[in-house]
C-alpha cells in the first residue's frame, strides 16, 4: 500500500506548529548486556506500566528508537500523540548507547562492524523490557531506521511490526549528499583525534549544530524554527565520548535501512519525506519494492478482506528529515493506523 498525504486544502500546509505541553514519561535505568560488556542504559516509559520499566500484560507495546546525535527527546512528541491514538499503549524510548544519559558500547575490535554491537544491545534491551514476549511494534527514526531494520532482519521473532520514519534508503557516501557525508566524516574523525580540550568543543559546537538544523528544517514558522533549534541545541551535544559518536556516525554512513529490507520477516511501514536530504522518493520506492517482493510467513499475512497491507509507504509532502518535529501528529496518526490494521497479528 502506498499513499501520498495531501494537504487539507490548497492553502494549508501539512507542517505543524510548536507542540503543547508534553508528558515526559518516567525514567528508568538498567544494565543491558552481559557482565563486563553491559551498557548502562537510561530509558523512559509512557502510558501503561509507566512505573514498571517493562511492557505490562494487556498493553499495546511500542519501542521508539531515535536517530544519530539525538536522544529520546527527539521522539517524545510522537510518543505523546500515540498515547492519545492507540488504546492501552505502553511506549518505551531509550537513549541509544553513547547518547543522552546512556553509557557507551564496549569498544569494537579492529574491523568489527559497530552496527552488530548496536543490534546485540537492542536485542538484550528488548528481552529486558518485554519479558512477556508481547507482539512488539518497533519504530525507528533516521539512524534508528538502520538499527531497527538490522535488528528486525536478525531477530524476526523479537518484534511483530516495524515503522520507519525518514528511513535511510540510499548509501550516504553514494547519494546526493555524498560530499556532505565525507566532510562530516572528516569532522567527526577530527573531533575524535584532536586533544580533548579541542575535540569536545568542536563536536559540541553550537554553530555547527545550528547550521545543520537550519539546513534540515522546511518550516517557515518562526516559533517552530526557534523550537527546533532549541531542541537541537539542548540535546545534540549529549553524547558520552568522542569515540562513541564517531563509531555511531561511521555506522550511520556505511549502512542503510534498505540493505536489510529483503531479510525482514515482519510487516513494515515507511514514513517517507518528499524533500529528505538523506534519501529520495525514488530510493524509498526501490526499498518499498523490495519489501513488497517478500514472501512473509503466514502468521504475518492479512486476510484477503483486509484493507491494510503487510508493507506500507506513506509519502509526506513539504517536510524533510525532521518528520518527528515538523509533522509529528501526522506521523503518529499514520503509525496508529498501521497498528490498527495489524492489531490481530501475533509473532
Amino acid at each position: 500500500m502506498t499513499s501520498t498525504v495531501p494537504s487539507n486544502s490548497p492553502n494549508t500546509s501539512v507542517l505543524e506548529g510548536v507542540p503543547g505541553p508534553l508528558i515526559p514519561g518516567t525514567g528508568h535505568e538498567a544494565r543491558i548486556g552481559a557482565d563486563a560488556q553491559a551498557v548502562t542504559t537510561r530509558y523512559w516509559q509512557y502510558g501503561e506500566g509507566m512505573g514498571s520499566g517493562s511492557f505490562p500484560e494487556g498493553c499495546y507495546p511500542v519501542l521508539l528508537v531515535h536517530g544519530f546525535r539525538g536522544d529520546h527527546h527527539g521522539l517524545e512528541i510522537i510518543a505523546n500523540y500515540l498515547l492519545k491514538l492507540i488504546p492501552n499503549v505502553s511506549i518505551i524510548s531509550p537513549d541509544l548507547p553513547g547518547f543522552g544519559r546512556s553509557g557507551d558500547l564496549p569498544e569494537s575490535a579492529p574491523g568489527e562492524d559497530s552496527i552488530d554491537a548496536y543490534v546485540a544491545w537492542l536485542q538484550d534491551f528488548v528481552e529486558r523490557t518485554n519479558p512477556l514476549g508481547l507482539p512488539l511494534h518497533v519504530v525507528g527514526h533516521s539512524f534508528g531506521s538502520i538499527l531497527t531494520s538490522a535488528f528486525a532482519a536478525a531477530h524476526s521473532t523479537s518484534l511483530a511490526r516495524l515503522s520507519l520514519i525518514n528511513p535511510i534508503s540510499e548509501p550516504a557516501l553514494e547519494g546526493r549528499q555524498r560530499v556532505t557525508s565525507r566532510l562530516a566524516s572528516l569532522y567527526y574523525r577530527a573531533g575524535a583525534a584532536l586533544p580533548e580540550k579541542i575535540g569536545y568543543p568542536l563536536l559540541r559546537s553550537q554553530l555547527i549544530t545550528r547550521l545543520s538544523s537550519e539546513v534540515m528544517m522546511r518550516t517557515k514558522d518562526r516559533a517552530m524554527r526557534r523550537f527546533i533549534n532549541g531542541q537541537h541545541a539542548a540535546y545534540f551535544g549529549s553524547f558520552g565520548s568522542r569515540r562513541g559518536v564517531l563509531s555511531a556516525y561511521e555506522a550511520s554512513i556505511t549502512h542503510t535501512a534498505a540493505e536489510y529490507a529483503a531479510a525482514i520477516r515482519v510487516p513494515v511501514q515507511m514514513l517517507v519525506a518528499e524533500d529528505d536530504d538523506l534519501g529520495t522518493p525514488e530510493t524509498a520506492r526501490a526499498m518499498y519494492a523490495t519489501l513488497t517482493s517478500r514472501n512473509l510467513p503466514v502468521s504475518h499475512s492479512l486476510p484477503t478482506t483486509s484493507t491494510s497491507a503487510r508493507e506500507r509507504l506513506d509519502m509526506i509532502p513539504e517536510v524533510g528529515h525532521l518528520i518527528h518535529y515538523e509533522t509529528p501528529h501526522l506521523a503518529a496518526e499514520l503509525i496508529a493506523d498501521f497498528a490498527a490494521g495489524h492489531s490481530g497479528n501475533e509473532k
